[in-house]
Order: structure tokens, then sequence, then C-alpha cells
């Protein structure tokens, strides 16, 4: 068996492929769809793209328009509509608007009445989502599939690799991970979870021979004000950064399950680990005190 381990940039984040293939060159072309397939997806959905698909359907939701969707882009709406079910309304894909009042690149906060005029624009049931048709009565909302379209990738990617013949492999986008099969020699895989508080530390060390890990946290952006941290995951019913957890960890058998349910468990604070037991997902959370707990232990050997 051959290995294979590329690096790329996608969707704003470092990202890299190993694979054990029967040669190098097949290991290599398996790869290359895969991370085509990443690129088409970020082509698709990125709303830092004026030709993007997401961005389609933005113009027509700044309109107050409709406009219908295709076979994927229906799935991804159907997967956020039951998220925003399960969520109790906290994960909602019409919150990333809110981004316009909270500038991570800044030193201040918000005044309240931009983020109440926000909220006016908040709330996946002003939007009608009747397949395959999107419409937004509200003019001025948007959509963001950043809470799933990346997990979503991990998990086409790792299928691709499959449907090729690929059995033993790891995808990693920037930190959303799915995991084909052992290693070449039967050994799991290493996947190291970081430290919320200390970016080149590892928090615990996971084996993994098959399955998807996510995380989710406030390291990734946040505001420090008069020495209070404001992370960028938003609560869509305030408007406000959550507060009391500051990571959290979900292992599943598809990244995307593992990546909405972590980013669920944030927005659901205090309330957030026991919503994760109720899943029976292995699981590994951080509060903001720093206070661990979960169904993966913290090895202090590692």
């Amino acid at each position: 068996m051959k290995f294979h381990h590329c690096t790329f940039k996608a969707m704003g984040t470092p990202c890299d492929i190993q694979l054990y293939a029967k040669t190098q060159a097949e290991a290599e072309e398996v790869a290359d769809t895969a991370i085509a397939d990443v690129h088409r997806l970020e082509a698709r959905y990125s709303r830092y793209r004026d030709d993007s698909f997401l961005s389609a359907i933005n113009r027509a939701a700044a309109a107050g328009g409709r406009i219908k969707v295709d076979e994927e882009t229906a799935g991804l709406l159907n997967y956020a509509a039951t998220c925003h079910d399960q969520s109790d309304g906290l994960f909602d894909i019409t919150s990333g608007i809110l981004r316009r009042a909270w500038r991570f690149d800044q030193d201040s906060l918000p005044g309240p009445a931009q983020i109440q005029e926000l909220l006016e624009k908040v709330g996946w049931r002003k939007l009608r989502w009747t397949p395959p048709v999107l419409e937004f009565p509200i003019a001025g909302m948007e959509i963001d599939f950043g809470g799933i379209v990346k997990e979503y990738a991990v998990d086409r990617a790792a299928a691709l690799c499959q449907g090729a013949g690929i059995r033993h492999g790891v995808i990693n986008l920037g930190g959303d991970i799915k995991v084909i099969g052992p290693r070449a020699d039967g050994s799991p895989w290493r996947i190291g979870i970081r430290d919320p508080r200390c970016k080149e530390a590892v928090m615990q060390t996971l084996l993994l021979r098959e399955g998807a890990l996510a995380s989710s946290g406030d390291y990734e952006r946040c505001l420090m004000v008069d020495g209070v941290r404001y992370g960028h995951i938003l609560n869509p019913k305030t408007g406000w950064p959550v507060r009391h957890l500051t990571a959290v960890s979900v292992v599943a058998d598809f990244c995307v399950v593992a990546g909405s349910a972590s980013t669920i468990a944030m927005l659901k604070e205090e309330d957030g680990p026991a919503w994760l037991d109720s899943l029976g997902l292995p699981h590994l959370w951080v509060d903001a005190q720093g206070k661990s707990g979960g169904s993966i232990e913290i090895s202090n050997d590692l």
C-alpha cells in the first residue's frame, strides 16, 4: 500500500487528506477528486463570492423574493430545518446577519439598538421553505450554511474516496474530520483535540478507526473588551455570543452530525452538557471556568 498525504486550503482554513492506496498514482488521483469537490462546494456556498449560489439566494432574500433550489441545496436546507427543530430554534441558518453587528476585528461591542434591528431579520420560521422553492416574505434576510457545509464537504470527500476503493484514510478540513477505516496496518488514527485556551496544546488524543469528529469553540474568532471574551457563536434569540461553554467536540458516524451537535451544545449554554449526554454520542466539553466533562475522558499523560 502506498501512503499519500497532501495539504491544501479551502473554506478559509488549512486542510489535509491522508490516504493509502495500491499505487501512488491512484492515491493522488483520488485525493485530487476529493479536493475538487471541496472546492466545488466552496464556490457554490461561499458568502464571500458574488457568483456563488448562496449569494444568488441572498439576493432573493434581500429583495423579499423567492428562488428555486437544486436537490443538493434542498438537502442542506432540510438538514438545517431539522437542526432548528432539534435545538429549539437555537441552530438557525438565518442568524449569520448578526455578524454585521459583531466585528471581531474591532475592540468595541455593538449597541443594543443595532442588535435588535438585526434580530427582526433572524428566524428560520420567518421564511417559507416549500421544496424546491425558498421564499423570503421579509425583505433583508440572509442565510448562511457556515455551520453545515464544511462538515458536509468532509462527508462528501470521504464518500468519494470510499467509492474509489479507498479503505484507509483521513479527511481533515480545518479540524472537521472523517476517518475512512484504520491505518493500513490496522492501527487507529491519532486525532488531537486542541485546548481552547492554548492554541498549540492538545487537550486530548482520540484513537479512531472509523467515524467523524467535529469541534465548536470560541477560540477561532473572538473579541476582548474590558477583559471579557466574546466568541463568534451567536445566540439567534438574543443576538449575543454564548458564554458558558468554550469548546465542544463530538464523535459521530458523519461529520455533519458531529458538527451540528457540537454547535447546538455551545448554543444551549448551561444545558449543553446534559443535552450532549442525551444524544449518546462520545463528546468532550470545556466551560469558561476551565471545567471539563463528557464521555471522552481527558488523559493527563498526553
